[in-house]
């Protein structure tokens, strides 16, 4: 079997194909309308093992060579020729590539909006991290909880755990204190 370098992170049923790279990353700003960063797209096209990297920059810098897609500070967005082209050709792309794509951009775009809204911080002690959370509404602090770990693995672990879902543990620690 043959090595392809333009193969390697690609699962099977991913995407091999420029042409069919291009309509999928205007189906996915047709879809997405806040934008999305080429590193947002890459993230997510790698984590599901869709496409090459280097495919992937490549159809970026072709679609908005031909005006499919139009970046503006950094941020890429669909074109009408490109809406209309994703229209007319989403169907050539699997449905199950379709799909999981747009979950995966949606997780990660959750993901990087409550790292805005909420802060991690972690400072190191002599005997390990305090890791300090903090659950924001707009300027308002609404939380904040300081815990001692041992090692960085811990850190990363309670980080992860924390902004998957922070106001649920807001709501937990207010619950506990209020509970009869």
């Amino acid at each position: 079997m043959e090595n392809n370098i333009f193969d390697s992170g690609i699962k099977p049923g991913g995407l091999r194909d420029i042409v069919e790279i291009k309509i999928l990353i205007c189906y996915l700003l047709k879809n997405v309308k806040t934008g999305l960063t080429k590193a947002q797209i890459n993230e997510v096209l790698q984590k599901e093992e869709v496409a090459n990297y280097f495919m992937v920059n490549d159809a970026i810098s072709e679609l908005i060579k031909t005006g499919n897609i139009e970046e503006k500070e950094e941020t890429l967005f669909i074109t009408e020729s490109g809406r209309r082209a994703a229209e007319l050709l989403e169907l050539d792309i699997p449905k199950s590539v379709r799909e999981k794509t747009v979950n995966s951009t949606i997780k990660l775009l959750v993901r990087n909006q409550r790292e805005k809204e909420n802060k991690v911080e972690t400072e190191k002690t002599e005997n390990g991290y305090n890791v300090t959370f903090k659950v924001l509404d707009t300027d308002e602090e609404l939380m904040k909880l300081t815990l001692f770990v041992g090692d960085t693995l811990q850190v990363e672990k309670l980080k992860k755990k924390f902004l998957e879902n922070p106001a649920k543990i807001y709501e937990g620690i207010i619950e506990m204190f209020t509970d009869k």
